[in-house]
């Protein structure tokens, strides 16, 4: 049978269905862009503009940066502000929403898939709170890269349709370049969405939300009388499966405040930051936070925290059981989704109670030397029963060369007790243990490229992210850590 392929559309042709906008007044306010003067494109995104029904050969008209940056209206959009709350540090505020970013609308593609566009940096809203609504170049960058790094990783997130940068000057800890990113993503429906209502005591507005969701993302639930347990046990799950894809890969978001949670479990709202290289648990990228609340170690208990506020939040549309089983629901959810992920990273094929123990020693064992997350997992595909070269890479990173002996004695015992060839067993740990991530000193090589005009390294890192598995000739250096140690560098949530 011959697949029909879809319809590529122009970006003045896209099919709008804006359930969202549809909603009344209190969950979103109509606010057009402002214009970005000089509207430039850095850099275009191919596949995300496939999954719009979008030509990829619109990136070459001579208008695109005025519609992507929305200095041109979108035919069928119906740009608003989103309204929403959250727990910030673990203090809630109860004005947030849309303060530098505008949901421009959501296209349905052929295949049926529906696709917020959310401008952000469009310019100020009235969630702004005084604030000029800008992003900066530096972070759109940061942005569109990660959320491509992470999809490459099979990590759920949001992705980007294009950066576009401006001439307009902006006043962050320096003044820098105004830019705007489209993020795209099935929904932007937020934690503190439903605590915004559930805060403010608007019941019928706290089910119409949940209906919303329910409707739009998971019409399975819709017609059952429980949907609403539902739909808090599924993002519950979701969650936790989020937040143990972070660990395995070493992902420190940063930011982990509940406004910046998805209810469909995706990665959302990139600010400060970082993939680790030195292996430092209590590793934290922002500089907001010195006492650690998001650091590496703490993501999966903040996760559980964080539904606990959703669970709270909904609590009015079921059984206080089901509310309590849904968030009991999180830790066996994110051990089995956590230790599967591990187990896999380590080249095991099956489980076993001891496998604990083998990998607490592992990691016991990056933390003393703070040996590199990334390396240290693609140089473990490397380590054979018998003692090889290969063997010795993994070695060559510790320090404590006595206590790394002892751990490969132990791990190669394990796989000898598996069975199971070598060169199998490196292909798949190979297809789970990447080369390359977006290590912060590669993403700030990128930016400052980008700052004089020259976006060729934007390009580059693009590439090199969108293949993480694969050994790639000539992009030797993309694997490498940085040389004065970037996990310990401090970003700011405008990053």
């Amino acid at each position: 049978m011959t697949l029909v392929q879809p319809r590529l559309r122009a970006i003045t042709e896209l099919r709008f269905d804006n359930a969202y906008a549809r909603l009344p007044e209190p969950f979103r306010v109509p606010v057009e862009p402002k214009p970005l003067a000089d509207a430039r494109l850095v850099h275009f995104n191919a596949d995300v503009a496939r999954l719009l029904d979008l030509d990829p050969a619109e990136s070459r008209r001579a208008d695109i940066a005025d519609y992507l940056s929305g200095n041109l209206p979108l035919p069928g959009a119906e740009p608003v502000a989103q309204r929403y709350a959250g727990h910030q540090f673990g203090q809630y505020v109860p004005e947030l929403g849309d303060g530098r970013a505008i949901l421009l609308g959501e296209v349905r593609s052929e295949s049926g898939a529906r696709w917020d566009l959310h401008l952000k940096g469009g310019g100020p809203t009235p969630f702004s709170r005084g604030f000029d609504g800008r992003s900066v170049l530096r972070s759109a960058i940061r942005e569109y890269l990660c959320g491509e790094a992470l999809h490459a990783l099979r990590v759920p997130t949001t992705r980007a349709l294009c950066v576009v940068a401006g001439s307009e000057p902006v006043q962050r800890e320096t003044v820098e370049r105004a830019a705007t990113i489209i993020r795209v993503a099935p929904s932007h429906v937020r934690f503190g969405t439903f605590e915004s209502f559930a805060w403010r005591r608007q019941p019928e507005e706290l089910r119409r939300l949940a209906d919303h969701v329910v409707e739009t993302h998971f019409p399975e639930f819709a017609a059952l009388p429980d949907r609403h347990a539902r739909l808090l046990e599924e993002v519950s799950i979701r969650t936790a499966r989020l937040m143990a894809a972070w660990q395995a890969v070493g992902f420190v978001h940063g930011v982990m405040n509940t406004d910046n949670m998805s209810v469909l479990g995706l990665t959302l709202d990139y600010g400060p930051y970082a993939f680790m290289e030195g292996f430092i648990p209590g590793f934290a990228p922002n500089h907001s936070d010195p006492w650690g609340r998001y650091a590496y170690a703490q993501q999966p208990a903040v996760g559980e925290w964080n539904v606990g506020m959703l669970a709270n939040a909904m609590a009015s549309l079921m059984a206080r059981e089901r509310a309590q089983a849904a968030l009991d629901g999180f830790a066996p959810a994110y051990e089995a989704a956590y230790a599967a992920r591990m187990r896999a990273k380590l080249g095991l094929s099956d489980a076993r109670p001891a496998d604990a123990d083998l990998l607490e020693g592992l990691l016991a064992l990056l933390a003393a030397d703070r040996a590199d997350w990334t390396l240290a997992w693609r140089a473990l595909g490397g380590v054979t029963v018998a003692d090889t070269t290969d063997t010795r890479a993994f070695a060559a990173l510790f320090t404590r060369r006595e206590a790394c002996e002892a751990w490969l004695a132990a791990y190669r015992a394990r796989l000898v007790s598996e069975g199971g060839d070598d060169a199998e067993r490196r292909a798949r740990m190979d297809r789970v243990n990447p080369q390359y991530v977006l290590r912060t000193h590669l993403a700030q090589r990128a930016i400052e490229s980008a700052e004089r005009d020259d976006f060729s390294e934007v390009e580059r890192l693009f590439r090199v992210l969108q293949r993480p598995f694969e050994t790639q000739p000539g992009a030797e250096d993309y694997a490498l850590p940085s040389l004065d140690g970037a996990t310990a560098a401090s970003l700011s949530c405008s990053s």
